[in-house]
């Protein structure tokens, strides 16, 4: 399971708002190679489940994941920060055994 934490979902309902209703109905969150630490965070908007998506709803924000994602990011949190360390979403990994000092990388 993929959860929103009350922060993040005010700040995705925020910029949902801004989107063309065809281009922001999802928010879809994935994991590609990449990155200082080996694996990078996707995220993005969505207007389309494709049919090996997995399918989250918390806080009334719907997430969608691919299964190979899924793995990696299985108990994660996506949550929002505005302080001194930058300003955005970013994800509370249980998996993650390293992560990078952006954030935007981990290791599992």
């Amino acid at each position: 399971m993929i959860t929103v934490s009350n922060a993040a979902k005010e700040y995705i309902e925020g910029l949902m708002s801004k989107q063309p209703t065809e281009k922001g109905r999802y928010v879809r969150v994935g994991v590609r190679g990449g990155g200082c630490s080996g694996l990078e965070y996707q995220l993005e908007f969505d207007s389309e489940k494709k049919k090996d998506d997995e399918v989250f709803t918390d806080k009334d924000i719907t997430i969608l994941v691919d299964k190979k994602s899924l793995l990696y990011l299985f108990g994660t949190e996506l949550d929002y920060s505005s302080g001194l360390n930058g300003k955005g979403l970013f994800f509370n990994n249980p998996n993650a055994t390293r992560t990078c000092s952006c954030g935007e990388s981990f290791a599992v």
